[in-house]
């Protein structure tokens, strides 16, 4: 049936964010679709595609990707309520095309029959089209939101999706290295290295430093090693593993003390203490390491109080690295320093470097502890740091890890 116009203003333009929708009007007759092609386009919806044959509905809506539906109750052959069965039968069940069906019959019945058929929205002939056109604007808002909704759901599942694998992968990743560390453990492949501590004329060995050394692929750094160890839960477990390889090896010295590595975690703990009273602990230095962050040295200071009443000696090292080094010697009160390797360094060709050595001499000698330089390379970074007073050394110019060394008193 063709129609004219409604009497009241047409808006002059629909919102920005609706133009360029597609919209199909569905009707057999064709003045009516010549009428809402000019009135649409003189509001900016320039894409609108008229059809007079309902049956190829489905087709042009997949073919343009329409955005909304026009479509007329009453025709021939295939009337309204069976296209929009059609439409909605073949429609994905999550996706949305709005449908707004005009009709001669203005009955309450009328209405709620084409609703109930899968209508969107209900305009009833003479359409006024000011009125047909906000209802349109809001038809393809609501489009334009669920696409909106729709294009993110499927943005945060790829996300979830993404973080789940990832997960997953960590997952994985942390059972291979807990498996690895559990054969480490398992299989004895953790042994010990041990480097000499000298006395700076190279006269006397004094005492020894226990490296470990871990024999399983990856071949990797000891420290990578423990690293992982303590992320995937187990680094209680490799350390004290490594203490006890290490302290096996107690009767072979004759002479001198053994450093050994803990972390102050480790340090703290039961197991630790039981370990080291099954040696003499007058012969056993304690040096803590930075696997863990140590928040407060005066309250591990009180913790370690019971091995040290043993004779345990407690060794720091980072000495001349910074502030935080500073931090550990003041609040540990540790029976050994030792001068971290940036300082020592070059130590020949660098006065700033030998004053600060030379200050860290006056303060052990004031405090009653021990300062040991490590990672002397060089003749002329032993002979500079004999110059200044420094009493032990350690590193490759005196020797590098290996068996354990001959110690005579």
């Amino acid at each position: 049936m063709t129609q004219s116009p409604g009497h009241r203003a047409v808006p002059l333009s629909l919102d920005a964010a609706v133009l360029g929708s597609r919209v199909l009007v569905v009707d057999d007759e064709p003045d009516n679709v010549v009428l809402f092609e000019h009135v649409l386009a003189t509001v900016g919806l320039t894409e609108v595609y008229g059809l007079q044959d309902p049956t190829r509905t489905m087709d042009v809506i997949r073919e343009r990707a329409i955005d909304l539906v026009l479509l007329d109750l009453s025709m021939p052959g295939m009337d309204g309520y069976e296209v929009l069965d059609m439409v909605r039968s073949a429609q994905d069940p999550e996706a949305f095309l709005p449908i707004l069906v005009l009709t001669a019959d203005p009955t309450s019945s009328a209405r709620d029959a084409a609703l109930q058929a899968g209508a969107n929205d209900f305009l009833t002939r003479p359409v006024d089209m000011a009125e047909a056109l906000l209802r349109i604007q809001n038809l393809l808002r609501i489009r334009r939101l669920h696409v909106q909704t729709m294009a993110r759901n499927t943005e945060l599942q790829a996300e979830l999706s993404a973080r789940a694998a990832a997960a997953q992968r960590r997952a994985r990743a942390k059972r291979a290295k807990r498996a690895a560390i559990d054969t480490i453990l398992s299989d004895n492949r953790l042994r010990m290295v041990f480097q000499p501590i000298m006395t700076v004329d190279e006269v006397t060995v004094v005492g020894v430093e226990a490296l470990a050394r871990i024999s399983h692929d990856p071949r990797r750094p000891p420290d990578v090693w423990f690293d992982e160890a303590e992320a995937v839960g187990r680094g209680l477990e490799l350390e004290l593993a490594a203490v006890q390889v290490a302290l096996a090896e107690l009767t072979n010295m004759d002479e001198g003390f053994m450093a050994i590595n803990v972390s102050p975690g480790v340090a703290r703990t039961t197991e630790f203490a039981a370990a080291l009273r099954q040696v003499d602990g007058s012969r056993i230095v304690v040096e803590l390491t930075e696997h863990t962050r140590v928040h407060d040295e005066a309250v591990l200071q009180v913790e370690l109080d019971d091995i040290r009443s043993r004779g345990v000696r407690l060794a720091v090292d980072d000495a001349g690295a910074g502030y935080a080094g500073l931090q550990r010697i003041l609040g540990l009160s540790p029976d050994i320093v030792k001068l971290d390797v940036a300082l020592i360094r070059g130590i020949d060709a660098d006065p700033a470097r030998r004053a600060l050595a030379t200050a860290f001499v006056a303060f052990t000698n004031e405090i009653g502890a021990m300062l040991i330089a490590e990672g002397i390379e060089t003749d002329a970074e032993l002979e500079t740091l004999r110059a200044l007073g420094v009493p032990w050394a350690q590193g490759y110019r005196l020797g590098r890890p290996g068996p354990m060394p001959a110690i005579t008193s």
